[in-house]
């Protein structure tokens, strides 16, 4: 049974940091995209980065660039998300996902492309 598990979400003061797992379980990531999005109230889904697995290319959104990185840990079969400088705009829950067939990169913010979600990990920026 496939199964993704996002942790590390939690309440932190502007400008700082936390570190989002995604823990896959019933599959071997290593053939598939992983994407992380997130969504705030009130607002749609949206794409924050994504990861093909089998050579590590990545690809952010533009509101993270800079500060957010995506990062593989393939002897765990965990995708992370390091989140720096963290911002009240960041406030949403996070979401992992996974798709075996997204083309890379040009479909890899469009949520139809994957298969498999998470149950999604709060994030709150707050002073």
């Amino acid at each position: 049974q496939v199964q993704l598990v996002e942790s590390g979400g939690g309440l932190v003061q502007p400008g700082g940091s936390l570190r989002l797992s995604c823990v896959a379980s019933g599959f071997t990531l290593d053939s598939y995209t992983i994407g992380w999005f997130r969504q705030a109230p009130g607002k749609e889904r949206e794409g924050v980065s994504c990861i093909k697995i089998s050579d590590g290319r990545t690809i952010y959104a533009d509101s993270v660039k800079g500060r957010f990185t995506i990062s593989r840990e393939r002897s765990k079969n965990t995708v992370y998300l390091q989140m720096n400088s963290l911002k009240p705009e960041d406030t949403a829950v996070y979401y992992c996902a996974t798709s075996a067939r997204v083309p890379f990169p040009k479909g890899t913010f469009q949520r139809g492309w994957y298969d498999a979600w998470g149950q999604g990990t709060q994030v709150t920026v707050s002073s």
